[in-house]
């Protein structure tokens, strides 16, 4: 709060010195100083790189470019070769938080790093909302992936992956109009993200998605012309309502970003601008399928959020889903609690497109290349070490919104657990629970800590009182495990710490490659000696924060919020 009052202060400030309306610089400071509340938390998962780490460089050679092996193809297609220098080849496919926090961990001069992706830059995505309406420029959420790189002496590639071939370890790399190559890899990271569910509905082509800056640009401009549009003296009022309808569809954070930061505009910069009469027939709608907004995060911030709009004259619309949409309408259907459900259509001028993800066109195709292993919907199954569950050697990895880590059912193995938990009579003693848990961390490294919180908690799980744990007590433990292991969020912080995760595996792996070239080893025993050098992955929600306008939400997760 201290900072936040600080941003307002010197917002103030600014606006007094240039004598212009402060609406802008009071949005301004309000986002930074949540951002700068916000930076607390993503600094303490480690978020950042020192800025002056990544200036050192700025002034050194770039890496060599890339070119075509001559004479050789690869399914008929050209091969893309690199100057040799007998380190292992990192191809990196993506620009987001996990692909960037594993280039900003590297050591260098450990691998050969070539980055693909079709966008040349890394967005920091927590402050997009704030950019499509100007409270923050489109240059101040921006970094180029080629400064990030050449810290490693990593190249760049301006493309989109559209293949792989497992065997071979090459993966098809296209840039629209300009053909394709086949690019080699010893090891291959998948950082790709997510696009977003369509859920059936048509008309998503009348939709704005806020994934990109060019994204973020297209709202700025779809807003100010439809406020342009209702100034003209010829455009009816039933138009001139429809044009200032804004719906945003879906009310996860980046839905309720939007609309906070829309409504910010419309209060605070369009007044100075816009009449009362204008201003009066503007109209802001989210439609969520959930029966609350801001569904992943406490129930009290969720209700918390709800107020907020509602003081905003927001309208939030529950338990509903979108049918149709159309070029000046959006249709859904509303379910009740009674089980009926009810049709609802509203014009609309503007779209955005803001719900849950699933996988993309590439980590599609990767999937079913691996159908006895991949049979998640949503996103590409990864074991502890964030290796692609099904290429036997390990050398595919995947993070971010495109992966999700496959968790253990601890149920399913009640027999054999509860047998090799207890050792004398019939039940469990708590010392004998103690070594159980110990055991069983390292048989299911991903679930320690649940299992450590059973012996914590062992009078709760003793449910008659007499000092053991019979085999129903002990299924309630495992029941308990397995409702805790649920799948990652879709957040930043979870690609981040992936990411840097994945950056301190490599440093190890590295070491490691002389030693396997020199014993040549085989695939199954080069994957084991890796696992015997690095631990699994371990996530740490370090909280998640949403702004709401005037106000701001954080679950610092704990039952903090």
């Amino acid at each position: 709060s201290t900072m936040l009052r600080v941003a307002r202060l010197g917002a103030r400030q600014m606006s007094t010195a240039t004598g212009r309306p402060d609406g802008s610089y009071r949005r301004f400071g309000r986002t930074i100083g949540t951002w700068m509340v916000g930076t607390a938390v993503l600094a303490s998962a480690g978020y950042y790189v020192g800025k002056d780490e990544i200036d050192a460089f700025d002034h050194e050679e770039p890496a060599s470019e890339l070119h075509l092996s001559p004479g050789q193809q690869f399914k008929g297609l050209p091969i893309i070769e690199a100057e040799s220098t007998g380190r292992e080849r990192l191809v990196v496919l993506g620009s987001g938080w996990g692909a960037v926090a594993v280039l900003k961990t590297l050591d260098r001069d450990k691998y050969d790093v070539i980055v693909v992706s079709p966008d040349n830059y890394f967005i920091f995505t927590p402050l997009l909302p704030s950019a499509t309406v100007g409270t923050v420029e489109f240059r101040s959420v921006l970094e180029g992936i080629r400064r990030i790189t050449k810290r490693i002496r990593g190249a760049y590639v301006e493309a989109s992956a559209v293949d792989v071939d497992f065997e071979a370890k090459c993966v098809l790399i296209e840039k629209p109009g300009e053909g394709r190559a086949w690019l080699p890899y010893d090891r291959l990271v998948v950082g790709v993200g997510a696009q977003s569910i369509t859920r059936g509905t048509s008309g998503l082509e009348f939709c704005h998605k806020l994934k990109t800056i060019l994204d973020a640009r297209s709202i700025r401009q779809h807003i100010m012309a439809n406020f342009e549009k209702v100034m003209l003296p010829t455009t009816p009022d039933d138009e001139k309502r429809r044009l200032l309808t804004f719906v945003v569809c879906g009310g996860g954070p980046t839905g309720c970003e939007f609309a906070a930061e829309l409504h910010d505009l419309l209060a605070e910069d369009l007044k100075h601008y816009f009449p009362q009469s204008v201003r009066d027939m503007v109209r802001v709608v989210i439609v969520q399928s959930r029966d609350h907004v801001l569904n992943m995060m406490d129930s009290v911030i969720s209700e918390f959020a709800e107020r907020q709009f509602a003081r905003s004259n927001i309208t939030v619309v529950t338990n509903s889903r979108v049918q149709v949409i159309t070029e000046t309408s959006l249709r859904f259907s509303t379910k009740h609690e009674d089980g009926t459900v009810t049709e609802h259509e509203i014009p609309q001028g503007f779209v955005l497109w803001s719900t849950g993800v699933c996988l993309t066109p590439f980590t599609q195709l990767l999937c079913q290349k691996l159908p006895d292993y991949q049979k998640n919907k949503h996103a590409i199954t990864v074991d502890a070490y964030l290796r692609v569950k099904g290429i036997r050697d390990g050398s595919v990895y995947a993070l971010g919104d495109c992966a999700t880590v496959e968790y253990p059912h601890l149920l399913e193995h009640i027999n054999e657990l509860f047998e090799s938990a207890h050792h004398e009579g019939a039940e469990i003693t708590r010392t004998e629970l103690e070594m159980f848990v110990k055991n069983a961390a390292l048989e299911f490294p991903c679930a320690a800590g649940h299992l450590q919180s059973l012996v914590d908690n062992f009078g709760h799980f003793d449910t008659n009182h007499n000092g053991t744990i019979d085999r129903s007590e002990f299924r309630s433990m495992l029941e308990y495990v397995d409702a805790k292991l649920t799948a990652l969020p879709a957040l930043a912080q979870v690609a981040n710490q992936e990411g840097i995760y994945l950056g301190h595996v490599f440093n190890k792996l590295a070491s490691l490659q002389v030693e396997h070239k020199s014993k040549d080893m085989s695939a199954d025993r080069k994957r084991r000696s890796e696992e015997i050098s690095v631990a699994p992955f371990t996530y740490h929600h370090h909280g998640t924060l949403a702004y709401l306008g005037r106000a701001a939400a954080a679950d610092f997760g704990q039952g903090q919020t």
